[in-house]
């Protein structure tokens, strides 16, 4: 089964209806099973997600507040620009 006859069956109650027909009790259960599965498995992913981004924005809160204390800015820390990898760009010939 695709995700796009997933998708069909997860937004239209009769197309998942008519889906399940063509199933047994024993399969409906199953199914019924795997996907309860599938969202808790998804819901601990975000979950995961937000409290490792949660994590990055208080590093990043404790960080500028101890450049801050220290006098310092983001232009000291930066001492100068990265140079430019690569070949230069290619001059235009004026024929």
């Amino acid at each position: 089964m695709s995700a796009e006859s997933l998708e069909k069956i997860a937004r239209n109650k009769n197309v998942a209806r008519a889906a399940a027909r063509q199933l047994s009790m024993e399969q409906l259960h199953k199914l019924a099973e795997v996907i309860g599965e599938v969202i808790e498995q998804k819901q601990e992913d975000e979950l995961r997600r937000q409290q490792e981004e949660a994590m990055k924005e208080r590093k990043l809160a404790e960080i500028r507040e101890a450049i801050n204390e220290a006098g310092l800015s983001l232009d000291d820390l930066v001492s100068e620009q990265p140079k430019r990898r690569g070949r230069p760009p290619k001059k235009k010939s004026g024929a």
